[in-house]
């Protein structure tokens, strides 16, 4: 197993040791039924932090077997404090029939990811302009009602209001990557430069979306009402987009 990793250059060092034993856990569960195993995300980016990122991953088999899913959950405390998530579990044919309905999710994992073992399910992926432009739409909506009731149910805390600006930050990071890739900006980006793509592409700073970003920054209400104002412009605009 040691030896047929593939991508592991491109995981930092620290994390090579624990990345090498959940391959090595999951292929001693999974056995023929595993496709492939494939991180993506900040691991794989040169941007990973142990603080706020974990090594997200996805593992592709053959058909869905809950057993192997509930010994792998055994296993969480320890993958958990080695910084590892749970893996997304796909089978080839969720994937071929889900791209209409998770196109950002898809050019997400698409754009940064590198397979550690069995074939790539990622690279050769297509999508639809259409349905690309349709969740755009449909994610700024999700977002900003999400900030709504979050508000609502933060009881005016200024770190619950942080905290929920920072994962509003992560999910329309996703969409404004969705939005450039609708105009030709198909090459995988560091956060602070799909930031400023957005910004050259509608004009305006999205300040509120850089204080989410910056784990130095203050958050609280102030932060949170230039978020907020942040996404509820950009859904404006999507829909001439």
């Amino acid at each position: 197993m040691g030896e047929s990793l593939q991508g592991m250059d491109r995981v930092p060092e620290f994390l090579r040791g624990p990345v090498h034993e959940y391959a090595t856990l999951i292929a001693s569960l999974g056995g023929d039924n595993i496709v492939s195993l494939t991180l993506f995300g900040a691991v794989v980016a040169g941007s990973f932090d142990p603080q706020r990122h974990t090594v997200r991953n996805v593992l592709v088999l053959k058909h869905v077997d809950l057993d192997v899913l509930r010994m792998l959950a055994g296993h969480g405390s320890k993958l958990g404090k080695n910084h590892i998530a749970a893996p997304l579990v796909m089978t080839p044919e969720y994937i071929h029939d889900s791209l209409d309905a998770f196109p950002l999710e898809f050019l997400e994992i698409q754009q940064q990811h590198a397979t550690l073992f069995g074939p790539d399910a990622f690279a050769g992926l297509t999508f639809d302009e259409r349905d690309v432009r349709l969740q755009c739409e449909r994610e700024l909506k999700v977002i900003l009602i999400g900030l709504r009731q979050g508000l609502l149910a933060s009881m005016a805390k200024e770190r619950a209001l942080g905290e929920l600006g920072i994962e509003a930050a992560a999910a329309l990071l996703r969409t404004l990557r969705g939005m450039l890739w609708l105009k030709g900006k198909k090459e995988a980006m560091a956060a602070d430069d799909v930031v400023q793509a957005i910004e050259a592409l509608t004009g305006r700073r999205l300040d509120g979306l850089r204080t989410a970003l910056d784990p130095t920054a203050q958050r609280g209400w102030p932060a949170y009402e230039l978020l907020y104002r942040d996404v509820a412009e950009l859904g404006a605009l999507v829909d001439g987009w």
